[in-house]
């Protein structure tokens, strides 16, 4: 099929065109000027007192990990419904990953079972809630219990971008947050992520860590006449710093950031208007400041004769792109190896994951929302009541 609706397209247009031609033009690719723009414009739109670039959310988990204390031998918990980064960062830092399974109403994690696992782990130094598919952790409630047991929350709010609550943005909620900008996220850089942090200290820690653990910026000693060439390097620290080609596409992004929002928000509504009219589809969960980044739809197996797995590839037969968030850490080899997991010990997480199916949703999306929606019901229409 010629016309085939892909699962993800960015939206870039000649504002980004000419913000990366004006970076190549002016003879200065990697960090400076634009990178510190791009900062200081995320950090007062989000209303946070301290947001520093990154290469990559994955990037920026790490080190948000390591400013906010983790070492080698404490405990992160996390959920096992993400993508691998958000625990492999800890592992990184020599930490030991604790999961928590996730609600039975949501695709995040329950703050019951966080408080479950601290008791049988004492030494979880950070908790790292995540707000799958842009719609928010019961933060409140993750907030208490990390207070209760002397823990740090980091916020992976790598699709929740501009989730805003009556507190406050997410990624603001916590201690820390980080956010991707991966070329599918809700505003993209191609590659790259933003940490925010309440505490000056651990912004200044992830600063110096994030470039080699030198001390002090260096981009500037070449191209200030009266900037110094001297520097020290404290600690043993990381390359992860956003180049300004990368920053200036960030910048003009986060311009549209609103509109993007009100995009994605039509679309999953029209998913959800047409979807909830059938018993063999489940619409997903909703609430204060969802950032729609991802349409997650479940499908009711006891209602149709198809597999979640056969349902996805007669969707992309008839020229829809869909993929799968996510596969649980509890069915990847390494995980299944290194944290002796059971998928008995998820049992709310291993059922989302064999029902749901993540639609395309984009900005520009309307003939092809329509194209969706049929594929979607004229298959389940098929394969309904025949089980």
């Amino acid at each position: 099929m010629n016309d085939f609706i892909p699962f993800s397209r960015p939206v870039i247009g000649k504002e980004e065109e000419d913000a990366v031609l004006r970076v190549m033009r002016s003879g200065w690719l990697t960090t400076g000027t634009e990178a510190l723009a791009f900062e200081k414009e995320f950090a007062a739109f989000i209303q946070s007192p301290h947001a520093l670039s990154v290469n990559s959310a994955t990037s920026g988990i790490t080190l948000a990990l390591d400013a906010l204390g983790v070492r080698a031998g404490d405990a992160v918990l996390t959920t096992p419904y993400t993508f691998v980064s958000t625990a492999l960062a800890a592992v990184r830092l020599g930490a030991r990953v604790v999961y928590a399974d996730i609600d039975k109403d949501s695709y995040n994690i329950s703050p019951a079972q966080i408080a479950k696992q601290f008791e049988a782990n004492p030494n979880i130094r950070v908790i790292i809630p995540v707000h799958i598919a842009g719609a928010l952790c019961a933060m409140d409630e993750i907030n208490a219990i990390a207070q209760r047991y002397g823990a740090r929350v980091l916020e992976d709010a790598a699709h929740a971008f501009p989730s805003k609550t009556a507190r406050g943005y997410a990624g603001t909620l916590g201690d820390a947050g980080v956010y991707s900008f991966y070329a599918t996220k809700t505003i993209t850089t191609g590659e790259g992520g933003m940490m925010t942090f309440k505490d000056g200290d651990a912004a200044q820690r992830a600063s110096i860590m994030r470039l080699h653990g030198i001390d002090r910026p260096v981009w500037n000693r070449y191209t200030q006449k009266n900037a110094s060439w001297e520097y020290d390097v404290v600690e043993a620290g990381y390359k992860c710093n956003l180049p300004d080609v990368l920053a200036a596409i960030g910048r003009e992004q986060l311009k549209k950031a609103q509109d993007f929002f009100e995009q994605r928000k039509k679309i999953a509504a029209r998913y959800n208007e047409a979807f909830s009219r059938y018993d063999f589809l489940r619409v997903p969960p909703d609430g204060e400041g969802n950032a729609w980044h991802l349409y997650l739809l479940r499908i009711a197996p006891e209602k149709l004769s198809i597999s979640r797995n056969e349902f996805a590839q007669k969707l992309q037969e008839k020229g829809i792109g869909v993929s799968m968030h996510f596969i649980p850490h509890f069915r990847m080899t390494w995980f299944k190896k290194n944290f002796a997991l059971d998928e008995t010990q998820f049992p709310q997480a291993a059922q989302r994951a064999d029902e749901t199916i993540s639609l395309p949703l984009w900005c520009g999306m309307d003939d092809e929302c329509a194209r969706v929606i049929d594929a979607v019901i004229q298959t389940g229409k098929h394969y309904a009541g025949s089980k």
